[in-house]
């Protein structure tokens, strides 16, 4: 009777928890659902029921020609952004993982702290940062496009440090003493044995650190200078005036060149070793 009602205990256990992840499930699909549906509806003031469907708010996109530049615009910046931070995140994430130091911790915790710090606070920091170098340096400093490039890749620099030190946790650090003991040096063996150990961490911290560039609003509202925006800027913008859904068929495509890039990647490397 004990086991039979430990086994019924169980299976309510495992039924509310799956019960409760589809609810969260549901609660984050929903919304997307309903941009996705909106994105094909025929009339130009949402309405429910639609009046048809159609594909003109997808080639509207392309007649915006601010949704192009914003694209461009925001596709570089992440680019760059993120090579940034792959260079001194990687690096960084080697040395609070492999090293004992003073301060060890707190920098850890430093290197991810724009993670938890709200994107105001940050956009506000940057801004300031920015006119105190402006006036130091007495350069053009404010409204550059190298200021949003050097703005975004603080909120890049965390996600790499922290799934490239997910994949280092997972290194059997036996085959690098073994390699170096027939002979690799320190650049050869991390060349060799490391660096395809996380390689995973490195494309998963380069994926999400590109993402969250991508799609940056609250910094990028505080460093875009004048002529040029981002495309959630362009977004925002937009709907302050109108609203129809060509701003749901923009979110259309970012979803799918995410979504498409993400499944590229994991393809090849499998991201759920290391997220």
């Amino acid at each position: 009777m004990t086991a039979a009602l430990a086994i019924i205990r169980r299976r309510a256990l495992r039924w509310a928890l799956n019960g409760a992840a589809s609810l969260a499930l549901l609660y984050i699909l929903v919304p997307m659902i309903f941009v996705v549906w909106l994105a094909f509806f025929r009339q130009e003031i949402p309405s429910f029921p639609p009046e048809g469907y159609s594909l003109k708010w997808f080639a509207a996109i392309l007649d915006q020609r601010k949704f192009v530049d914003g694209f461009r615009l925001s596709f570089e910046v992440g680019v760059l952004a993120t090579l940034i931070g792959l260079a001194l995140g990687v690096p960084a994430a080697l040395s609070v993982v492999r090293f004992e130091f003073p301060l060890r911790t707190p920098l850890a915790s430093l290197l991810l702290m724009p993670l938890i710090v709200p994107g105001v606070v940050l956009g506000t920091a940057m801004y300031v940062f920015h006119v105190e170098a402006e006036n130091a340096l007495d350069v053009d400093v404010l409204g550059t496009f190298y200021a949003l490039v050097a703005g975004h890749t603080v909120i890049v620099i965390p996600w790499v440090v922290r799934l490239v030190a997910a994949s280092l946790a997972g290194v059997d650090r036996s085959t690098e003493e073994a390699a170096q003991n027939l002979g690799a040096n320190a650049w050869v063996t991390f060349w060799r044995i490391t660096l395809p150990a996380i390689r995973p961490g490195i494309v998963a911290g380069a994926l999400f650190g590109f993402v969250t560039s991508f799609g940056n609003l609250e910094m990028s509202l505080f460093l875009v200078g004048p002529g040029r925006t981002t495309l959630p800027i362009v977004i925002l913008q937009y709907l302050e005036w109108k609203i129809d859904p060509t701003i749901a068929a923009v979110s259309v495509v970012q979803i799918l060149l995410i979504a498409g890039a993400m499944l590229i990647t994991d393809r090849y490397v499998k991201l759920a070793r290391v997220v």
